[in-house]
């Protein structure tokens, strides 16, 4: 896949993991944006390197976008971990 497609897969799978875990995230729906682009490159390295998952040419492959998704999802857990939720902050 091209830098385009993964981008794409990015944003789509940041919106994925965001529907999955509904809450006032810490940088608006930008810094979500910017998580679920971070998460497929992620999950599509962590696929690739360590499940022995070769990252096909396909955008439509189904192990894709779950690696995606998932990476989305861990860095958006962490996301929120690390920095809570900024706007009840004082």
């Amino acid at each position: 896949m091209s830098i385009i497609s993964w981008i794409i897969l990015g944003l789509l799978a940041g919106a994925i993991a965001k529907f999955l875990l509904p809450g006032r995230d810490p940088g608006g729906i930008v810094g979500t944006t910017l998580i679920g682009i971070v998460g497929a490159f992620v999950g599509g390295w962590l696929s690739s390197r360590f499940l022995d998952r070769p990252i096909t040419a396909d955008f439509y492959d189904t192990a894709t976008w779950v690696a995606a998704i998932a990476g989305s999802l861990v860095l958006l857990i962490a996301y929120r971990l690390l920095f809570g939720n900024s706007r009840d902050r004082r």
